[in-house]
């Protein structure tokens, strides 16, 4: 009895041989499932960027409902070197509203 107790605290807490290659599939199909979220996030983080730099009207869209996204727009593109935009969409906007 207590031979089987030990045998099975060494397999469950990894002290056995047969633990980590239990473990190798688990970790692999995880390790794949992050990966996968982080590629989603940057392809959609990339697809975003290019929708506002290419569309005043979804910025505007963007801007009434998550003005904090379009303010990182803004930022990134002025720590590039790119001044003016937020100013001419607030002339357009206020030209619209007139």
């Amino acid at each position: 009895m207590a031979q089987a107790q030990t045998e099975l605290v060494r397999v469950l807490f990894g002290f056995g041989s047969n633990a980590p290659a239990a473990l190798e599939p688990l970790a692999r199909r995880l390790m794949k499932g992050v990966v996968m979220v982080e590629l989603l996030g940057v392809f959609g983080a990339y697809f975003l960027f290019h929708k506002m730099n290419n569309s005043q009207e979804f910025r505007s869209a963007v801007n009434s409902r998550f003005p904090s996204v379009l303010e990182v727009y803004y930022q990134s593109n002025e720590w590039a070197g790119i001044y003016g935009i937020r100013e001419r969409d607030q002339e357009a906007w206020a030209a619209k509203r007139d």
